[in-house]
C-alpha cells in the first residue's frame, strides 16, 4: 500500500482481492458517546475497535489529557488488535479522521510504516455500498514491536520557541484560540505567537481531505510550506493536532506534534497565555 490515505473504493478492492489488512475502528468523540457503541451498531467487517482514551493514550494528568501511552501498553494494544510489523493497517473513524489520525500518528511514532487512513471514514464506506458487520472482532496474534521516536514531538518549551521562530499551528476552533470559550481546560486562550488553524478547514463537508493543492495553499497562508521553516501543531490534548500533522504530511510539509498541547501548557500557571486575534 502506498500513500497516507485510502479511499473506500480502494479499500474495498483490496479486501475483495484477498489482500491481508488489519482494520482499526477508532471512532471517538470528546465527551461521548463512547465509540464502542457506534462500533457495536455497525462497523467494517473484520475491523477491531480501538479505544482512544485507553489504547491510544495514558491517564490524564499534568502531561495533558491524552499523554502518549507507555511503549509496552501501546504495543500490547496493537498486538491485541492484530497489528504486525510490516503488515498493512487501515484506521478509520466516523468521517473526518480526527480520531483516526491519532492512531495513524501513534503507529508512525512507534515505528509502523504501513498505516493508512480511510478518507471519509465509516460514512464514506457506507456511502460506497460497503458491507457492515455487527459481530465484535478480536483477532489478537499481532507481533508489532513498538519503537518510539519515529515522529518529531515538542515539549512546552520547544512549542513556545517554535511559536516565536517558526509556525506553531493551533488546531482548535477559532473561538477557543481567541479565548472566548473554553469548555474543557481550566484556562482559555492560546500559546503566544501561535497561529489559528482549525482542523475543520482541512476537510470538506463530507469529511474527506481537501486536494493536496488546496491544503498547500491553506498552509502557505499561515507561513507553513515545504522548505519554509519549522512547523508544529497543538490542540487541546494532542488528538486534533495529529489530524493537522496528517494534513501537513499530505501537503508535503514535515511537522512536529506538541503532544501535551493546551492541556499541558496550562498545567503550569507560570506559562504565558494570549487571547484575542492572532498576531499580525
Amino acid at each position: 500500500m502506498t500513500g497516507v490515505l485510502i479511499t473506500a473504493a480502494e479499500l474495498g478492492a483490496l479486501i475483495a482481492a484477498g489482500r491481508p489488512v488489519t482494520l482499526l475502528d477508532v471512532r471517538w468523540r470528546l465527551g461521548g458517546p463512547p465509540g464502542i457503541d457506534a462500533y457495536r451498531a455497525g462497523h467494517l467487517p473484520r475491523s477491531v475497535f480501538v479505544d482512544l482514551d485507553t489504547d491510544l493514550a495514558s491517564a490524564p494528568g499534568p502531561a495533558g489529557r491524552h499523554p502518549l501511552p507507555p511503549t509496552g501498553s501501546f504495543q500490547a494494544a496493537m498486538r491485541r488488535a492484530g497489528v504486525s510489523d510490516g503488515g498493512a493497517v487501515v484506521v478509520y473513524d466516523d468521517a473526518d479522521a480526527t480520531a483516526a489520525a491519532r492512531a495513524w500518528w501513534l503507529l508512525r511514532y512507534f515505528g509502523h510504516r504501513g498505516c493508512q487512513v480511510l478518507d471519509g471514514g465509516y460514512q464514506a464506506w457506507v456511502a460506497a455500498g460497503g458491507q457492515v458487520a455487527t459481530a465484535e472482532c478480536r483477532p489478537g496474534g499481532g507481533n508489532f514491536t513498538a519503537r518510539p521516536g519515529h515522529m518529531p514531538v515538542l515539549d512546552a518549551e520547544e512549542a513556545a520557541s517554535l511559536a516565536r521562530r517558526g509556525a506553531l499551528l493551533d488546531a482548535r476552533a477559532r473561538d477557543r484560540y481567541r479565548g472566548e470559550r473554553e469548555p474543557i481546560d481550566p484556562v482559555a486562550g492560546h500559546i503566544p505567537g501561535a497561529l489559528s488553524a482549525p482542523t475543520t478547514a482541512n476537510v470538506g463537508p463530507d469529511g474527506r481531505f481537501l486536494p493536496v493543492a488546496g491544503l498547500r495553499a491553506r498552509f502557505a497562508t499561515l507561513g507553513a510550506a515545504a522548505g519554509a521553516g519549522l512547523v508544529g501543531a497543538y490542540c487541546g490534548s494532542g488528538v486534533a493536532a495529529a489530524h493537522e500533522i496528517l494534513a501537513l504530511e499530505l501537503a508535503g510539509i514535515p511537522a512536529s506534534l506538541y503532544v501535551g498541547s493546551w492541556s499541558n501548557w496550562v498545567a503550569d500557571p507560570a506559562r504565558p497565555v494570549a487571547t484575542g486575534p492572532e498576531p499580525g
